[in-house]
């Protein structure tokens, strides 16, 4: 399989440790992702700031978009986005018009599949339309009522479609290894980096621990 990529969640409302985060964990991630409380609180700003600081990495833009799709993440994807991700509950109209802005600017859409029901049935229609990416995905919330992401990163890696797994919940040194095994393309890595004494030295395990599992 191809190297898994591994995507730091950057989640701080504060725009100065936002960037400093990034700096320290740069050299182990290949993602940056400007989370959704960080993205609605700091706006369009922040992505011109990492996008300019780190040109060689990936940025996404956790939107979440639920209506307005296209008209949405077109300033997001013009600032320097790389990736937006939309909901999988919105409807097929709103991932189709989030795709069709990515295509304006040669970009990737992620469909996040968070409290869908059906996540095979989405999965199936959001890679028919064009996403890249599905993102398995277990919310805070549902972290807190002890949820995990793994039986539904097996059930979606199972359907073998032509795209990217994204996952995301929780995912910690403990755990990382078994997610690349069942099939994720990118790790999506939270607290086990920011919460460390040293996020530096947290990002850098999890970078050895995911290449040995690849």
């Amino acid at each position: 399989m191809a190297r898994p990529l591994i995507q730091i969640a950057l989640d701080s409302l504060d725009f100065n440790q936002t960037v400093a985060l990034a700096d320290q964990v740069a050299p182990y991630v290949d993602i940056f992702e400007i989370g959704t409380p960080c993205i609605k609180y700091n706006g369009v700003n922040l992505v011109k700031e990492l996008r300019q600081r780190f040109p060689d990495k990936l940025l996404l833009v956790d939107l979440k978009t639920m209506d307005a799709g296209e008209y949405e993440a077109g300033a997001f994807y013009a600032a320097g986005a790389d990736i937006v991700t939309v909901l999988g509950v919105s409807g097929l109209a709103t991932i189709g018009g989030v795709i069709k802005a990515a295509k304006k600017h040669a970009a990737e859409v992620q469909v996040d599949l968070i409290n869908v029901p059906d996540k095979a049935y989405i999965a199936k229609e959001s890679v028919a339309l064009g996403a890249q990416i599905v993102g398995i995905h277990t919310g805070l919330d549902a972290q807190a009522a002890g949820q995990t992401p793994f039986a539904d990163l097996k059930d979606v890696a199972s359907l073998g479609l032509n795209v990217r797994i994204s996952v995301a919940g929780g995912i910690k040194q403990a755990t990382v290894q078994s997610v690349v095994a069942s099939g994720a393309n990118i790790i999506v890595v939270g607290a086990a980096i920011y919460g460390a004494p040293s996020p530096a030295d947290a990002a850098r395990e999890i970078r050895e621990l995911v290449d040995a599992a690849a």
